[in-house]
């Protein structure tokens, strides 16, 4: 039996035999900091509103609407919402159809399921015939504390080896919201890395506007230059703000689509003479935003002052509470900090 590793989070009560007693709301815990400013499902209310004005789209899910925000959709258009039960196989087989006769399918199931169970599918039966479906996925990387069975932590590694598929990667819900009809705009698959139920706002206060296929320097600086996706760029620019309390000027540069790379920009701002890169992501440092950012580089022949990276392990996570697996995996915003501190 395999030893468990997990650390009693300090919210934790114990029971009357003394041992720890998890709840499943410290499980599923918002990743929103307590005093963020959110919005709610940002995709189920992004995807209603554009479906008013474009009857091609269409709302499919796997037995998880109430899960990856479908829901908003449900309620909003239940005419075209289509409860497909929990086969994701045939989630895929549905959606590819319904894309050969003109429609625009959403499909919405966990990370692990579309990843990990329906591969073939979405390979063959929508990637290949390059079908006009949208595959939005929610729990990426570790965003819930379900352990191996729920925490999607190589799905970007898996799908960018898929021939014609793009990838993003959003951080908050303001760019959610923009990234729904940029997605409906692009003709072809798309993987959408979700933020569900109650998404923090960061970027708007940066003036920021999502274009697929661009990234975005949200803040410079000097010593380091944090490259990120997903919800990783809002941890970045907490761990910035209190790295310059201690000296430490260092820049934000966010890559929401990881598939196809903005290589140009990268390249561009990892050059510039004298700063250490850090590519942080939620996401196994094994085949994802970091090793794409390292070959890119490699390929240019840029070399930047160092290039670390900061990503979960190579290795089946544990369950338990969200903030603390965040901290003892180094993606906590206070982890970043600590680390890029050390390296600079």
């Amino acid at each position: 039996m395999r030893r468990s590793k997990y650390i009693r989070p300090a919210s934790l009560s114990e029971n009357g035999n003394g041992k720890p007693r998890l709840t499943t709301s410290a499980m599923i815990a918002s990743i929103a900091g307590a005093d963020q400013k959110t919005r709610p499902a940002p995709f189920g209310h992004a995807l209603a509103r554009l479906a008013r004005a474009d009857e091609r789209i269409l709302g499919l899910s796997a037995d998880l609407a109430k899960y990856t925000d479908l829901h908003i959709f449900r309620e909003a258009h239940p005419d075209r919402f289509y409860q497909m039960g929990m086969a994701e196989q045939l989630l895929m087989m549905a959606a590819s159809g319904l894309a050969r006769e003109g429609f625009q399918p959403w499909v919405t199931t966990y990370a692990v399921f579309a990843s990990r169970r329906a591969y073939d599918f979405i390979c063959l039966a929508i990637a290949e015939e390059m079908l006009d479906v949208k595959i939005v996925c929610a729990l990426p990387g570790l965003t819930t504390g379900y352990g191996p069975s729920h925490q999607a932590t190589e799905d970007v590694a898996m799908f960018r080896g898929m021939p014609n598929l793009t990838i993003i990667d959003p951080c908050d819900a303001h760019e959610i919201e923009q990234a729904v009809p940029a997605m409906a705009a692009h003709r072809g698959p798309v993987y959408m890395r979700l933020l569900r139920g109650n998404v923090p706002c960061v970027l708007d206060e940066y003036g920021y506007e999502f274009e697929l296929g661009k990234a975005k320097l949200i803040r410079d600086g000097r010593d380091t230059l944090i490259v990120s996706s997903g919800l990783m760029t809002m941890r970045a620019l907490e761990a910035a703000a209190s790295l310059q309390k201690d000296g430490v000027d260092v820049g934000v540069l966010h890559v929401p689509t990881i598939k196809p790379l903005d290589e140009a920009t990268i390249l561009a701002e990892c050059a510039k003479p004298g700063r250490l890169v850090v590519v942080a992501e939620n996401h196994t440092v094994i085949g994802g935003l970091g090793e794409a950012v390292a070959g890119t580089l490699l390929r240019a022949g840029v070399h930047p002052a160092g290039f670390r990276q900061i990503g979960l392990p190579d290795e089946f996570l544990e369950a338990g509470a969200l903030p603390t697996l965040h901290d003892l995996y180094g993606i906590s915003a206070a982890k970043i900090a600590t680390a890029v501190k050390s390296w600079s």
